[in-house]
């Protein structure tokens, strides 16, 4: 037989050599860790819906932001889940709201040994369940909404947030929220603009952990999963607008976003793993369809592979604490 002189194989021979020779790699310092954490309960909630995840208590999600900082990621992401919600969501920027003590008392624990995020949006906190303020014909009304923002970025960085991610894709948040932000002495605290986020079935798990009132859908401020021009506008527009970071969801789905976006701007780029793509693979595992370990680390590594600098996933502190194995 005429072999070929080329034989790539060599390079795959080895465990060591193939580390060697990876053109892309998982680090624990790329990835963020999700945390919910519920006003008024005593002790940390199972999440049915996403195996292995907890809505915390107060005291648990400093033990977890602390497991999650030791093990080496780059950041947590606070979502809080509120006792009473209302037609405005007032909560959201509520002084002494549920994400406002979370973020004060994830900072006393970590301190700047990792980002602490707040997320910026309403649905946790209306009682309608929608991102925004509604308007008289029932859809969210985009300016009005933008004030609420505005407030609920001051509540969180007057809290300690080292960094906020409006997530609502609103018209304008990032310029509105930068304007507000510098006004209030902010300049230093960034953003992460959700700047292509799609009305995806995938964030089904998410809703109930936050246990979201929605009825309906989000197809009027959510871009359309056909589109994929339509979020190269967003993200330059929210880079126009101030932001300092930007960021897909999902990201599994939306690989050739997530590229896309990367060869188009200059600031880093995110992507965030939802909670029906941790869900699907949970599942899968748990009825013995694939190795549950390589098929986290195989989805985290394509999405790095595709372009993103900053993972953001369920399974960060359980990926980070086996990288540091």
């Amino acid at each position: 037989m005429n072999f070929p002189v080329v034989r790539p194989r060599r390079l795959r021979r080895t465990a060591a050599l193939r580390r060697l020779v990876a053109e892309n790699r998982l680090h624990p310092s790329d990835l963020v860790q999700p945390l919910f954490v519920r006003e008024g309960i005593t002790e940390p909630r199972p999440i049915p819906a996403m195996p292995g995840q907890l809505q915390h208590t107060r005291e648990s999600l400093r033990k977890a932001a602390a497991t999650a900082v030791q093990a080496g990621v780059g950041g947590v992401m606070l979502f809080g889940i509120p006792e009473a919600k209302h037609p405005d969501g007032r909560g959201a920027w509520d002084e002494r709201g549920i994400a406002q003590l979370a973020i004060a008392d994830v900072v006393a624990e970590v301190g700047d040994a990792a980002v602490v995020i707040g997320d910026i949006n309403l649905d946790e906190y209306t009682d309608h369940g929608h991102v925004g303020l509604l308007g008289a014909d029932g859809d969210v009304d985009n300016d009005a909404t933008l004030r609420a923002y505005t407030r609920t970025a001051l509540a969180q960085a007057e809290a300690g947030a080292h960094l906020v991610a409006p997530s609502g894709m609103m018209d304008g948040q990032v310029a509105a929220i930068r304007a507000g932000l510098d006004g209030a002495g902010h300049e230093r605290v960034p953003i992460l603009a959700y700047a292509a986020k799609y009305d995806s079935a995938f964030y089904g798990p998410f809703r109930t952990a936050v246990e979201s009132s929605l009825v309906g859908g989000r197809s009027t401020h959510q871009q359309d999963p056909a589109n994929l021009r339509e979020a190269l506008r967003e993200v330059r527009l929210d880079v126009e607008e101030g932001a300092d970071l930007v960021m897909v969801k999902p990201a599994g789905l939306y690989l050739d976003v997530v590229r896309r976006v990367a060869d188009t701007v200059d600031v880093p780029v995110a992507a965030y793993q939802v909670s029906g793509e941790y869900a699907a693979i949970e599942a899968a595992a748990r009825q013995g369809m694939l190795h549950r370990e390589r098929a986290i680390e195989e989805s985290l590594t394509a999405i790095r592979r595709a372009g993103a600098r900053i993972v953001i996933t369920y399974w960060a502190t359980e990926v980070a604490q086996r990288l540091h194995g």
